[in-house]
């Protein structure tokens, strides 16, 4: 089923939209659920949220892109729940690693002028990973959204582990003298 039809199942309240995101989504939302979290029960629980939290938002909202916007419910609900639980110290996922490659060039703090920024700094990552060229768009979105490792991202592109770990490198260092130039370090 096409996404439109998917999508006005929900404004219909049908709850077939559920049986229909899971058959389309449903392998989409679990890989990026275990690269976060690591663990199957976990996993199944997330993913579920996410059907959940589908139902909740639309309507009022209409996603523009179903695949995207399940997605980024699933990576938050992910999120959310490897903090809750400090996954980090359960060795689940990429979570712990992928934010400490991050940590040093993404600027962080939690005062009010570092939210206020958010935004800005939002805009401003999404322009720097749009000017990449593709191959190392997609590299980039693999480990830092999606939160793949760098041996299944070498897999999946063909490259060694150590050539795509470079790659990563240079890209954070890349990153991190767009957002100096930006004044955001």
């Amino acid at each position: 089923m096409d996404d439109a039809r998917i999508i006005e199942l929900y404004w219909q309240r049908d709850q077939r939209a559920i049986g229909e995101s899971e058959a389309k989504y449903g392998a989409y939302c679990r890989a990026i659920a275990h690269n976060i979290l690591g663990d199957t029960e976990d996993v199944r629980e997330a993913v579920n949220d996410t059907w959940w939290q589908a139902w909740q938002a639309i309507p009022p909202q209409r996603p523009q892109i179903l695949r995207a916007f399940l997605g980024r419910i699933t990576r938050n609900i992910s999120f959310n729940r490897c903090k809750a639980q400090q996954a980090d110290k359960r060795g689940g996922g990429q979570l712990a690693a992928v934010l400490e490659e991050l940590a040093e060039c993404v600027p962080g703090g939690e005062d009010v002028a570092a939210k206020l920024e958010l935004q800005e700094l939002t805009q401003a990552l999404n322009s720097f990973v749009a000017a990449l060229p593709a191959e190392k768009r997609r590299i980039f979105l693999c480990r830092y959204w999606y939160t793949e490792s760098v041996a299944e991202i070498a897999a999946r592109f063909g490259m060694t582990a150590g050539a795509v770990s470079t790659l990563l490198h240079r890209l954070r260092g890349q990153l991190r003298l767009y957002l100096q130039e930006g004044g955001y370090i």
